[in-house]
């Protein structure tokens, strides 16, 4: 049965890391917009997640403005290289990282590396919704580049794995502590991305793609033979999407189509599910989820912020790294993304200018009034859509608030096995086996299950899982 809760939402924002939780809530204590906030966290993930994310990757947002209740979805994803014509990329460097106890096979090097998004795309939410000025949303990351973070132990478990792209080349002196991997609690710091933020302050977006620090991209990717040129930066536009949405005890979810069908798969739910006791609800859930192609499993290195402001209006913003290229800006503390090195991404239609394809979905959820009731994404990959779907369960259906619905025990299908966390109740998992599905009991909570942040009426909260934060 969907629990009836007040419709006042306080401003807050919830992000991977707390210092990026924090750039946000600063934007919002002077007076921004959930843009500002956003914008301002996403920036400083740059300094304090760059094991999931960069100035070098790509990313989608959603905004909700509460005045006007419009909604609306920006792809700045990453696109294809290739426009100048003059250069062919060679070949990438494949490279082993672990996934839990599975070794992946990723490539790497400057052939992976496709247009980034980032700076467009933060730069052009705070051209339609903010209100401070630029410079002003950038100084938290400045600050913080300046200085390092600390780095969760969660995001040192990540980086265990992928460790051996990212402290590839250049990064080995981020990542590396005489000979090991930076530890929980060590300051993660970026030699030059101090002065990348200051570029980025004064100059605006247009430095990393007509600008100077263009020049040095396509100089660094071409130098490790890669093919992007100054004709693909100088084209690169962010572009808006039409929006699906989908009914959820009541409410409206609304998303773009992504690589995973978020919007579809949650439409797709049975109407009765809030009447379902937990084992048959959990049954259809997985029913729902099945899929008998399934999908690689991948890292998923991705992270997402949160904002709503005091007026209500509301910004998720989902941006990521994928691996890393392994590919640096020289003196700038800047890793480029491998989103062409990301084989599960790389369809059959892809050409110079076209965008990747993605799983990323960060949403919004309208009551039937068409105020808003939560704004959330998640990291995860293929599990973004199956973390996002408990979380909306966990808060529309049984009432719980955000912090317990985020953290609840996750179950994720890959084709018709089912992966539970532990502490998903024995007998929702009785009744998934009983029902003919294979289950893979967790001894442990894993940041394989996602890593979701929302904010909204049922307060605000960020994925243990990933070290997440959240702050009001």
């Amino acid at each position: 049965m969907t629990t009836t809760r007040s419709d006042t939402i306080a401003p807050g924002v919830a992000a991977g890391h707390p210092a990026t939780a924090e750039a946000g809530l600063h934007a919002l204590a002077a007076g921004g917009t959930a843009a500002d906030a956003a914008v301002a966290a996403v920036l400083a993930s740059a300094a304090a997640e760059s094991i999931f994310t960069g100035l070098g990757g790509g990313g989608f947002a959603i905004y909700f403005d509460a005045a006007s209740r419009e909604v609306t979805c920006l792809d700045f994803f990453c696109a294809v290289p290739g426009l100048d014509g003059d250069v062919t990329a060679g070949e990438m460097m494949p490279i082993e990282v672990a996934f839990g106890e599975v070794p992946l096979i990723y490539s790497i090097g400057g052939a992976s590396v496709a247009v980034p998004g980032v700076p467009a795309g933060c730069g052009e939410v705070h051209r339609r919704w903010g209100t401070l000025p630029w410079d002003r949303v950038v100084e938290p990351a400045t600050r913080i580049a300046r200085t390092g973070a600390l780095l969760p132990a969660e995001h040192a478990r990540t980086l265990e794995g992928v460790g051996p792209a990212l402290a590839y080349g250049d990064g080995d002196v981020v990542y590396r502590r005489e000979g090991r991997y930076v530890t929980g609690g060590e300051r993660l710091f970026h030699p030059g991305l101090e002065h990348a933020m200051a570029g980025l302050a004064e100059e605006g977006p247009s430095v990393f793609y007509t600008g100077r620090f263009g020049k040095m991209m396509v100089e660094a990717v071409r130098s490790t033979g890669g093919a992007l040129g100054p004709g693909d930066l100088a084209a690169y536009r962010v572009r808006e999407l039409p929006l699906r949405e989908a009914p959820l005890a009541g409410n409206r979810v609304l998303a773009r189509h992504d690589l995973n069908a978020l919007i579809a798969t949650i439409g797709a739910l049975p109407a009765e599910l809030p009447a379902l006791s937990r084992p048959d609800r959990t049954v259809a859930v997985a029913r729902t989820l099945a899929d008998p192609q399934p999908q690689p499993q991948r890292l998923g290195d991705t992270t997402n912020v949160s904002a709503v402001d005091v007026h209500g209006n509301a910004c998720v913003i989902t941006t990521t790294l994928g691996l890393s290229a392994g590919v640096w800006l020289p003196g700038l503390g800047v890793n480029l993304n491998s989103m062409l090195g990301e084989t599960e991404l790389i369809t059959a239609d892809l050409a110079p200018g076209r965008r990747v394809a993605s799983m990323m979905c960060p949403l919004v959820v309208l009551d039937a009034d068409g105020d808003l009731v939560l704004a959330a994404g998640s990291a995860g990959a293929s599990r973004i859509r199956t973390a996002l779907i408990h979380t909306l369960i966990g808060t529309l259906v049984d009432g719980l608030d955000m912090p317990a619905a985020v953290a609840r025990p996750r179950f994720h299908l890959v084709g018709t096995d089912v992966h539970a966390e532990a502490g998903v109740p024995d007998d929702e998992l009785s009744a998934l086996e009983t029902a003919g599905f294979p289950v893979n009991r967790w001894n442990h909570t894993s940041h394989y299950f996602g890593g979701v942040s929302a904010v909204g009426r049922p307060g605000a909260a960020a994925d243990p899982r990933r070290g997440g934060a959240a702050v009001c």
